[in-house]
């Protein structure tokens, strides 16, 4: 008897039809958009968790902005967009949003901080990291059943969110500039998980461990 490619049996119809007319899934063509989506992360992370560490100038600050609104932002956006097409809810869910939240910081830092009042730019900052570091949380949760690489992520950028919030509170230097190593951390980690999914599928085996889960 003739098999699907899946283990079952095909259909009379389906196996004396030409292989190039037989249907085909429709995301079969659709390239992971993981490592797009973590690398433009773990980039615009990384060079602004530069400045909120103190081992960039203040002043070299807007350098983020461009990186916000095309990779972090458009291009992060995209490969959310293209995670619904291949029903990662966590995928689509995670890349959306945190290319959102780079367009939203842009958006931030460029039109809306420069006219707050003094007196009441610190919670306005606080507020904004502190809903981002709810969703972050309960992202971290549903991580841990992705991978142990993506969990590392998601552990590490809410330990980031945590400490800028504290920071942009309290006025705490100290705790924001702790923030911005911990977001030099986040980028590394993205990075790695960016690297293994692109080097494993060119390679087209495992090259790099990603720490898989148990059966989902």
């Amino acid at each position: 008897m003739t098999r699907s490619a899946s283990g079952g049996p095909a259909s009379e119809d389906t196996a004396s039809e030409p292989l190039e007319v037989r249907p085909h899934s429709p995301v079969d063509h659709i390239a992971d958009p993981g490592p797009l989506g973590l690398a433009a992360f773990a980039m615009t992370t990384f060079v602004l968790s530069c400045v909120n560490a103190g081992l960039a100038p203040k002043s070299v600050e807007p350098v983020v902005l461009p990186l916000a609104l095309f990779y972090g932002g458009l291009a992060q956006l995209l490969a959310g967009m293209w995670e619904f097409r291949k029903a990662n809810t966590f995928g689509a869910l995670a890349f959306s949003s945190y290319g959102a939240f780079w367009l939203s910081f842009a958006a931030y830092v460029k039109f809306i901080a420069p006219g707050l009042p003094a007196a009441d730019a610190a919670s306005a900052t606080g507020l904004f990291l502190l809903a981002w570091t709810i969703f972050t949380a309960y992202m971290t949760v549903a991580s841990v059943r992705v991978s142990g690489a993506v969990a590392a992520v998601l552990i590490a950028l809410l330990a980031t969110f945590v400490l800028l919030t504290i920071g942009a509170y309290s006025g705490a230097a100290g705790v924001s500039r702790l923030g911005g190593y911990f977001g030099i951390l986040t980028a590394v980690l993205a990075w790695y998980a960016s690297f293994a999914g692109v080097v494993n599928a060119t390679f087209k085996k495992p090259v790099l461990p990603v720490f898989p889960t148990a059966a989902r």
